[in-house]
């Protein structure tokens, strides 16, 4: 069965009906709204089940294990739970606001699966600005947040969305580059353009220090560890959600995990070929199944992340944005610029400028990962002549 052809089936079937085409429009439209609907919400259920019995593993506890087989029934008991607990809203929170935060966390999510190509032309909308859509409603996850610490009156909460404001911002800039540095090799912002040109070889082997790039960067972005500074209980009890309960603190809970499934969507298509695999030309339905894969795969890099590092300080954080991933990033953005370019104008054989490439990208690496180490001795040298100089006499 070929997958491009059901939207096109289902139009002409409305159409033969004889109802006008506007409508026809509005209908194909809402049901793939639907779709994507209720895919994004199944896939926060499964995600929450899976990252918990991973976390479990990786940290020797067994994991949700006792409602239903292996625990799989335990999201929709969790569910239950927060859907009977009492929704209060503190008397001097700004109601508007504070109501309207946890919808627009969750609804930016889903709309950027609109163009997450699940295979060939399979896209909610393939648009020809894909990178530019993501990265635009995107940033509207920061803006929730934000609403959500400001609205709540609460000093904690409050601190929380500035951290949003002073992490989430910062750590776009380098995830912004790595995603540029993909659409430079690709000449496309499509998302669906950019997993067909990986057909012979994927950008992670020509650009690893871009997929690094991209994926610390994209830790940060998906507030999860060592990066979860906007929820850190240890110093400002919960972050920005401080003051919401019952399925508003749901919300933000879902829009987590959705969060990183995209994030992962987004990294298995710039860089793992997306819905590209063996027989997916002569079978178009198998790129759904290796997308689902690979994406899979991807977000158990990130959950096994979660579940081992410990997290960093607030200043740690920031510094290693500003000091090391930025400049990686305007380095590595600038040398594949120039290569594509001159590739371009010699013009040079595609192995001589895949070659190019992937060695600005081991060189970037080494320089970054030199420059970092000689930098944390010198922060190990200071700290040891503190602590260990000669106490001076008290006069």
């Amino acid at each position: 069965m070929d997958l491009r052809a059901l939207g096109e089936s289902l139009i002409k079937m409305l159409e033969n009906t004889g109802m006008p085409h506007g409508w026809v429009s509005l209908i194909n439209w809402l049901l793939g709204s639907v779709a994507l609907l209720v895919v994004a919400l199944l896939l926060a259920i499964f995600l929450i089940w899976f990252e918990r019995k991973v976390a479990g593993r990786v940290q020797d506890r067994l994991g949700p294990n006792r409602v239903g087989p292996y625990g799989l029934i335990q999201p929709f008991a969790d569910a239950l739970k927060l859907l009977t607990k009492e929704d209060i809203t503190p008397d001097n929170a700004d109601r508007i606001t504070y109501n309207l935060a946890p919808v627009i966390a969750v609804f930016h999510i889903i709309m950027l699966f609109a163009v997450i190509p699940f295979a060939d032309k399979v896209v909610g909308a393939n648009i020809n600005v894909g990178i530019l859509y993501l990265m635009a409603f995107g940033a509207l996850g920061t803006l929730a947040m934000l609403m959500a610490g400001w609205s709540s009156r609460n000093k904690y909460a409050l601190l929380g969305g500035f951290r949003v404001v002073a992490q989430l911002l910062s750590y776009e800039i380098p995830v912004g580059l790595a995603m540029l540095s993909v659409v430079l090799l690709a000449r496309s912002m499509n998302m669906n353009t950019i997993a067909a040109h990986q057909n012979g070889i994927w950008y992670v082997l020509l650009l690893p220090a871009v997929f690094l790039l991209y994926f610390i960067a994209a830790l940060a972005e998906g507030e999860r560890a060592p990066f979860d500074l906007l929820e850190a209980e240890s110093e400002i009890v919960a972050g920005y959600n401080i003051e919401y309960s019952a399925m508003k603190f749901a919300w933000f809970y879902l829009a987590f995990f959705l969060n990183t499934w995209v994030l992962s969507a987004v990294a298995v298509t710039l860089f793992f070929g997306g819905w590209q695999g063996p027989f997916v030309a002569q079978i178009p339905a198998l790129g759904v199944l290796y997308f689902f894969v690979k994406v899979f795969l991807m977000f158990f890099l990130f959950a096994w992340v979660r579940a081992t590092f410990p997290r960093l300080r607030i200043d740690q954080m920031m510094s290693f944005c500003w000091k090391v991933l930025v400049p990686m990033g305007l380095a590595l953005f600038l040398g594949v610029a120039v290569i594509v370019k001159v590739g371009d104008l010699m013009p040079l054989p595609s192995l001589v400028v895949n070659a190019l490439l992937f060695i600005l990208n081991i060189v970037v690496l080494f320089v970054t990962l030199k420059l970092l180490g000689n930098y944390t001795n010198d922060l190990s040298r200071s700290k040891n002549k503190r602590l260990f100089a000669p106490e001076l006499p008290r006069l």
